[in-house]
């Protein structure tokens, strides 16, 4: 279990002070990262978006993209640099016949300079999803029992897939409850729509619908907008306390 004060993962996705930090980010922001497309698979196209990231008062830029990888296959990125800190995490993912499923991801976190250097703990975790044996499998810095396999079944996602399947189905109108294999382990993950609430994207208020996952002391929130294909801002908060906040600038 994180510490107080400390993010599930970005935790360690979607900017990193104290020694409980080492853990890995990526469960917090990146679960966190609400990530892109609201179209359907087929009308999909390549992005970037440029986000100001807030990481417990200290200040950093981010980075999603979204690019071919070939093949009816996509590759889905964030990346987080500033205050000494890099941390990334990207999967690649296949589509076909408006059927989103991962095949691979990897996370990873560094210091490269400052407090950061000391605080957040070099780690890299690689996951292969082999739907032609229905297993998942992780290697790298993996925790014992959490290399797999894991069973998969139809309709499986991993953080960043979630997030870009959320913000597409926020936008049909269908039920936010997930099955999300990852870390070697299987969770429920659901989300509610909390309203609407008007948002500031760069410099133009815009109307944005917030969805909320809440397990009593962590929360995640996002403002999605229409015509976007990113949140328009990502917070999370432990505790009450914020912890991560990404406010999105442009999208080119």
């Amino acid at each position: 279990m994180s510490k107080p004060g400390q993010p599930d993962r970005f935790p360690p996705v979607a900017g990193p002070a104290a020694a409980g930090q080492r853990r890995s980010w990526k469960a917090g922001v990146l679960a966190a990262v609400f990530s892109l497309a609201a179209l359907p698979a087929i009308a999909m196209e390549p992005f970037t978006a440029d986000y100001q990231a807030n990481y417990m008062g200290m200040k950093a830029t981010g980075t999603m993209t979204l690019a071919p990888a070939g093949n009816d296959r996509w590759k889905y990125s964030l990346d987080i640099d500033g205050m000494g800190a890099k941390l990334g995490q990207s999967t690649v993912f296949e589509s076909r016949g408006g059927e989103w499923r991962p095949l691979s991801s990897t996370d990873s976190q560094q210091g490269t300079g400052g407090l950061a250097a000391l605080l957040v703990k070099r780690k890299r975790v690689d996951a292969t999803y082999d739907w032609s044996t229905g297993q998942a499998r992780w290697t790298g810095d993996v925790k014992d029992g959490r290399a797999g396999p894991v069973a998969l079944k139809s309709g499986d996602v991993d953080a960043m897939l979630l997030n870009l399947m959320l913000v597409r189905d926020v936008k049909a109108g269908k039920p936010l409850s997930y099955r999300l294999v990852e870390d070697g382990r299987v969770r429920k993950q659901t989300y509610k729509v909390a309203g609407t609430e008007s948002i500031d994207v760069g410099g133009r208020q815009r109307q944005a619908t917030k969805v909320v996952r809440d397990d009593g002391k962590r929360q995640i929130l996002a403002w999605i907008v229409e015509g976007l294909p990113v949140p328009a801002r990502i917070l999370q908060r432990r505790d009450g306390k914020d912890q991560v906040d990404l406010k999105l600038k442009s999208v080119r």
